[in-house]
Parts: structure tokens; sequence; C-alpha cells
């Protein structure tokens, strides 16, 4: 519980400290909010072990939330499934029940045909190095959770990004860490690897210049714009597009908005795709939100939703506005909508969520201060994030 310590005091003790502060220390707490209890230790209910929890990958299939985490180095990650209307975790697997060798689950889930979801994985860093795995999730009756391992689609490496085209035939990827760009086809099974986004020597130079590693220089997401081209970062703040049809990639002439001398921290984090089939962009290397317009190639810097790195999530709600999480570890991470009829940019702070399960029936305050993953409703009613802690619960709020 001295996580669960630190979350209620640390804040405590900066607002006795600091008067300033105290304007940043916003609280969220919107009416019908709640928080689903997914890992605490105390408890005999499915719970999630302590350590194995960090809740980095999210998706909301009706009813159903499916996680996937990212554990401690040695141990392997899980997957869950909650129950927005029961409020509580249905289902839990661990992953090493089906691949072992694997650290956790970071590229989100992406939807393929007859409801099947797939992820891709990263693995353990070892002596025995083991390669990041395609796998296909499928949520039966009761939340039971079905895992199949569709294998290492890049020798001797993982899978950083993933997505799938709207048809759900076809998945497209990064491979970590050589940062290749990949195409699986669901019913084949055929691979198709692609070097051009792959990061060239000047760019590792730079990047080892800065002290970074793949994890702040790879693209972390890709979307798909209503014509199917496929769009994504390389090193060296720059936006590729992949033509399914033509087999070929091009680069856009608009680099990722960046502060000068800080361009090789440019990485593309977080896409959303817009009603209009705008695609709004998080750059992690100074928390900016753009956005690309799919038509003319061109891209639009929109600003920073707080000063701090790191854009770590979008998503689209029923009420028009965009939902992100910004900032991040060694600060707190932000949530935010960005309304562009409305009052641009808006730091709603840190969700405060009332959180009931068995053990605390009168319900205790659950804040959330390391936000990491967000995924909306199919209708955008509700907003799912998760926390990427050692005693990570889910955060559920109601867009009006």
């Amino acid at each position: 519980m001295r996580n669960l310590t630190k979350k209620i005091l640390l804040p405590a003790l900066y607002l006795t400290c600091s008067g300033p502060l105290l304007a940043q220390y916003t609280f969220f707490t919107p009416k019908e909010a709640f928080a689903i209890e997914v890992s605490l230790p105390n408890s005999a209910e499915k719970r999630l072990p302590m350590y194995r929890n960090a809740i980095t990958s999210l998706h909301v299939q009706g009813d159903r939330v499916l996680g996937g985490t990212t554990a401690k180095d040695g141990l392997s990650p899980y997957l869950f499934v909650a129950s927005i209307s029961e409020r509580k975790v249905l289902s839990t697997k661990d992953l090493s029940e089906t691949i072992t060798g694997q650290k956790g689950i970071a590229t989100g889930f992406c939807k393929g045909a007859d409801n099947q979801l797939y992820a891709g994985t990263l693995a353990q860093v070892n002596k025995n190095q083991q390669p990041g795995h395609l796998i296909q999730v499928g949520i039966g009756n009761g939340g039971k959770i079905e895992v199949k391992d569709l294998g290492a689609p890049v020798a001797g490496e993982g899978i950083f990004a993933l997505l799938s085209n709207r048809e759900g035939t076809e998945l497209y990827g990064i491979s970590y860490p050589g940062g290749r760009f990949f195409t699986y086809n669901i019913a084949t099974k055929k691979v198709q690897v692609y070097d051009e986004v792959a990061p060239k020597e000047k760019e590792l130079k730079d990047a080892h210049d800065f002290a970074i590693g793949p994890e702040v220089y790879l693209c972390k997401a890709l979307v798909q714009d209503n014509a199917g081209l496929v769009y994504g970062s390389t090193a060296g703040n720059r936006i590729f597009a992949f033509d399914p049809v033509k087999k070929s990639i091009q680069f856009l002439e608009t680099p990722l908005p960046s502060v000068w001398g800080r361009e090789v921290l440019g990485q593309v984090e977080a896409w959303a795709k817009a009603p209009d089939g705008r695609l709004y962009g998080g750059n992690a290397g100074d928390g900016q939100l753009f956005v690309l317009d799919p038509k003319t190639k061109k891209i639009k810097n929109l600003g920073k939703p707080m000063m701090m790195a790191r854009l770590q999530a979008l998503a689209f709600g029923r009420d028009g506005k965009l939902y992100g999480l910004a900032g991040g570890a060694p600060g707190y991470s932000h949530l935010f909508y960005y309304d562009e009829n409305g009052a641009g940019f808006v730091d709603l702070g840190n969700p405060e969520f009332k959180m009931v399960a068995p053990g605390i029936e009168q319900g205790i305050l659950w804040r959330g201060f390391q936000l990491s993953t967000l995924a909306a409703s199919a209708d955008g009613k509700y907003m799912v994030m998760g926390e990427d802690e050692a005693l990570s619960q889910l955060m559920i709020f109601p867009v009006e």
C-alpha cells in the first residue's frame, strides 16, 4: 500500500510547502464518474498482481473494457476485462500462459473482422532475447479472455505500434527496436517489411547525443485516413504515409512541430481522427498537439495543452471535443480537452473519481496522477483511462 500512501500524501506536502502551486492542483470530478478497482493486493476478488498491472493498452467494446498491461523487469504482463455497467473486473489472464518471455502490451488493441482484436507485445530484455509477438484476443461469455499467438512478424524484434485497416483484414506495425514498418495479412499471415522508415545512421547518432533510446524516437502510433493512407512518424521529426494499394511510402514535406534544437525528440505518440477526416496527433517531444489535413498533407501546430512534454493519448467524445492525456513522469499527467469552436485548450487537471469495491463499500476517492492510456466507447459516451503505476486502476467518466 506504499504507492497508495504516496498518492494521498505527496500532493498535500506540495500544497503546504508552496502557495503558488495550489492553482496547479485542479481535480476533475464530473458527475457519474467512477473508478474500477483493477489491482489492489488486499482483495480476494479478481485483481491484477502488483508490478504487473501498469495499464498500457485499452479498448472499449460495448459494455466491456479490454486492458493490456506492462510488467516490471522479469515479470509477465496481463490481459483483463472489466464491465462498465457492473463496475468491476470480470476476468484476468496471465500472458505467460500463451507466450513466455514478454514484458508488455503497449500497442493498444485494433479491431479485425468478426470482433477479433489484435495487439503486439514487447519482450523482456535478457540474454535469451525473444521477439515480440502478434496476438489475437477474443472476449467470450462472462468476459472470458481467449488469446491466440500469431508469432513474430519481424525476426528478433518486438512490436511498438499496431493498426488495423478499416476492413479488418490487414495490420500495420512498427518494430522495436529497429523501427521498421511492416504489414500483416490476417487471412494469409503474409508479412512484408519496409526499411524506409527505420532510423538512419545520422538519426541514430543524434539520438545517442541526446542519450535517448528507441522508446523515445520510434513511431508510437499509426492512423489511417479516409482514403486509406497510413500515417506515422520517423526519427528525425518527419511524417510518412504508406499507400496500401501501391505498397509504397512517401514522406511529407512539413515536419512535426518542435522547439528549435529538439527535433530529434519528435515522435507521434497518439492519433485521433475527427469526423471530418482530419487527423489530430500528439508530438511527445514537446507535448504539442497538431492537425494534419490528409487532402493537402499540411500540418498545423495547435500548441501545448500544458507546460510539459508528452501527449500520450487522444480520443473524441460525443460532445465533439478532443480529450487527451498530457504530461507524465517525473511530473503528473493531466487530462485536457481541445475544443476548436470553443475555449480551445482546457486543462482539467487530475481526475478524482469515487471507487467502490468489496472491502471499500463506503467508497474512496481515487486520484489519477500517472495516466497513460485513454479509450472512448464507439458512441463517444464513455472515456476510459488507465493508470501506469504499481497499483493501477481504471477511471471512467461519461461525456455529456
